[in-house]
């Protein structure tokens, strides 16, 4: 215990001289402990840390320093002097290069050994972190011993963060702080993937009670690194790199057994493969934001849990029943904020209460354009468009929605490519801003040259609207194929009822997918139907195995029965509400007009097919009173149906409620974000962590539920996760 990690190959003595870095890091994981006014912190942070250790030797110095941290509390200690440094950064207006080089030494160093004890504490125990300084340790005067230290870690580094620039001196401080946030809340990894009130996470629960101005100063200026995309600054490296050739970030050097590991602080500088990010203070100051608004805090109410006899599994059932979730301030701020053009209180006199997060509305709008291939953009939309009515009131005002809805729905069309969440995710976008009947107007005038990256069928002179359409029956096609899952159908098909009203001039190649979808639909049904009939039979003859297996099928009848009823009325509003500005739907309802005539007399179906067929009737009565020379052409047939559709006046139609779908997140969301913004931070900053730690989502290999029928099923792996929102038709 205690021993010096051993000396790097190529040393020439057996001997360390007292300043080196290979010295001062083996002293600072040895049993030694010291205080913390000694002059040994000095000499460690302001040394450069050239030291080429690969993995093994670091996993050793790790393993020394979390056996004697109990003692030395050298954890503790050097986080305090890390929130030294800081302070001095804040309060000097133009400090030395060296204040700022100890601050990224102390924060890498920091950073090494935390992740290490986050990711290999026992059973999640942190309080092996011993935030804490031994009540016998000689205290300087200005620093009290009960302060709280994650505390003062966070709020230095935020304080950090919210009121210093970046500049070329000060990039690499504000990247590594954000590095180490991230190890610093990845406590919530060894939490389960439901928030209890037992959970533990010190540094992201210091964020949490942070003064209201700080919260609203830390949300805008990370939105601000996300929008203004700061490069990394040239010469701003100023220790050796890697012996070897390309190399992952700081936080794979740390994690990866395979890393040739160095003990020096900069981060991303050198890029991790040819296609490296551009600004990767922007990505993770999107990634930290992420974390911060959608963690959720689960805490017991103070009269809950008096009776100490309770045993276990009662007292856990109760603790459930006696908790809530306590506000989350970063939420609240990015709900709240507002575009710096334009001042909400003066137009309708309703201050907010606090202080107001006030962004470029114009140059977020364009980033997340430009962003959205990226996934955590999309998720970053999400929240925005889901929780703060000014950006949204925002977007939907704004005349070039292309911006947004062009890389979305070349996302969609790239659904193999693309995680079961993201897609989610922007399905659910496309939902919310359909409930807007200004949107669902607009986007069909807006006409498009040319769609490059629609590769089937040359799409030429589209308009904005055509194009969701034929994207969201593409959407559900690929679910039907693969993904098949029930909520996915919805959200596509309540997006189209919501746009349907709305339609003006559908393409022909839109019009033709969505009877086509009917199509699809029904062929599924009339399988599922054939499969009940045939286990019904098979029940008959084996009882509860039978009966089960026919329930089942009853079920998933139920279901594409929902289906097709909402494709009729998605049909039906367009022709109660829109057929004269749509020649085309009429045209393709003509065309297929046979795959509607076996659910003719169906209970669920003959309401909304009565429409359908009275426009037919009317048409092609229309078609039969005309005097045709020669056979009929496709123009000749849709310059008759343009021509009598200035005569339609809908008589005979039955007049529904229009379908009106909205989106409302589930009562515990945070089962569903919190794993997700995880898995994106594990896949985007280069963050490994020990995956046998982690409860936060399943990290085993995917099983495939066979599925001989062909039928609806909900498979979620690594990730995949179980989000399903609330869609309400008042």
């Amino acid at each position: 215990m205690g021993a010096v990690p051993s000396t790097p190959r190529g040393s020439g003595s057996s001997e360390r001289p007292p300043d080196t870095a290979e010295y001062l890091i083996g002293t600072f994981v040895a049993e030694k402990s010291f205080p913390i006014s000694s002059d040994f912190w000095n000499k460690l942070l302001q040394l450069p840390l050239n030291l080429h250790w690969p993995s093994h030797r670091v996993n050793h110095a790790c393993q020394l320093f979390a056996q004697n941290n109990s003692y030395t509390r050298h954890l503790a200690k050097i986080l305090i002097h890390l929130s030294w440094c800081l302070q001095e950064c804040i309060s000097t207006s133009d400090a030395s290069n060296d204040v700022y080089d100890k601050a990224v030494n102390a924060i890498y160093i920091s950073s090494v050994f935390l992740k290490y004890l986050i990711e290999n504490a026992k059973e999640g125990n942190l309080e092996e972190l011993y935030l804490s300084l031994d009540e016998n340790e000689p205290i300087p005067k200005d620093f009290v011993l009960d302060e709280n230290i994650e505390n003062l870690v966070m709020h230095s580094m935020l304080s950090f963060i919210s009121s210093v620039d970046v500049s070329s001196k000060t990039y690499l401080l504000h990247l590594e702080l954000l590095n180490f946030m991230l190890i610093a809340m990845s406590t919530q990894l060894l939490c389960g993937p439901s928030p209890g009130p037992k959970d533990v996470n010190p540094f992201i629960d210091a964020a949490m009670v942070q003064e209201s101005s700080l919260v609203s100063l830390v949300v805008r200026k990370l939105l601000l690194n996300y929008i203004t995309r700061p490069g990394v600054p040239l010469g701003s490296a100023s220790y050796s790199i890697f012996s070897e050739g390309s190399q992952p970030s700081v936080l794979q050097r740390v994690g990866s057994a395979a890393a040739n590991i160095v003990l020096l602080p900069f981060s991303y500088l050198v890029s991790s493969s040819g296609g490296g990010s551009r600004s990767p203070l922007s990505d993770c100051s999107l990634l930290v934001l992420l974390v911060l608004i959608h963690f959720h805090k689960c805490v017991v109410n103070n009269e809950s849990m008096t009776d100490r006899s309770i045993d276990n599994a009662t007292s856990d059932s109760l603790l459930k029943e006696n908790t809530y979730f306590s506000d989350n301030p970063y939420c609240k701020a990015l709900q709240n904020a507002t575009d710096f053009e334009f001042d909400r209180i003066d137009v309708e006199g309703n201050a907010h209460s606090g202080p107001l997060v006030r962004l470029p509305f114009a140059a977020l709008f364009d980033t997340l354009g430009m962003c959205l291939a990226d996934e955590s953009a999309v998720l970053l939309l999400y929240s925005l468009l889901q929780g703060n009515s000014n950006f949204l009131e925002y977007v939907l005002v704004r005349t070039d929605l292309d911006t947004l809805l062009m890389p979305i729905l070349e996302a969609l069309y790239n659904a193999p490519r693309r995680s079961a969440n993201q897609i989610y995710m922007l399905l659910i976008i496309l939902l919310i801003l359909s409930q807007d009947s200004s949107f669902n107007a607009s986007i069909h005038k807006m006409i498009l040259p040319g769609v490059p990256w629609y590769k089937e069928r040359l799409l030429h002179q589209t308009s904005l609207g055509s194009l969701m359409v034929i994207i969201l029956i593409r959407t559900v096609q690929y679910n039907l194929s693969k993904l098949r899952d029930v909520y996915l159908h919805t959200t596509c098909l309540a997006t189209l009822a919501n746009m349907a009203p709305h339609v003006h001039r559908l393409s022909a190649y839109a019009s033709q997918r969505l009877v086509s979808l009917f199509f699809m639909l029904s062929r599924k049904y009339n399988k599922l139907a054939e499969l009940r009939e045939n286990k019904v039979q098979l029940a008959k003859s084996n009882s509860i195995e039978g009966n089960s297996l026919s329930d089942d099928v009853s079920t998933e009848l139920h279901i594409y029965t929902d289906f097709l009823r909402l494709v009729l009325e998605i049909l039906n509003a367009i022709l109660s509400y829109a057929l004269p500005r749509n020649p085309e739907v009429v045209y393709a309802i003509m065309h297929r007009q046979e795959v509607f005539q076996p659910f003719k007399n169906h209970p669920r179906f003959n309401e909304l097919l009565e429409n359908i067929y009275t426009v037919l009737d009317f048409f092609n009565s229309r078609m039969d009173a005309q005097r045709m020379d020669g056979e009929w052409s496709v123009e000749k047939v849709l310059q008759v149906i343009i021509i009598n559709c200035r005569s339609w006046r809908g008589d005979g139609l039955k007049m529904f409620t229009q379908l009106r779908f909205t989106y409302e997140q589930e009562s515990h969301p945070e089962e569903f974000f919190i794993p997700y913004v995880w898995q994106l931070v594990l896949s985007r900053c280069g963050f490994s962590f020990n995956s046998g730690a982690i409860n936060l989502f399943p990290i085993d290999p995917p099983v495939e539920k066979q599925d001989t029928d062909g039928g609806v099923t909900h498979k979620h792996h690594n990730g995949d996760l179980n989000m399903h929102g609330l869609l309400l038709d008042p």
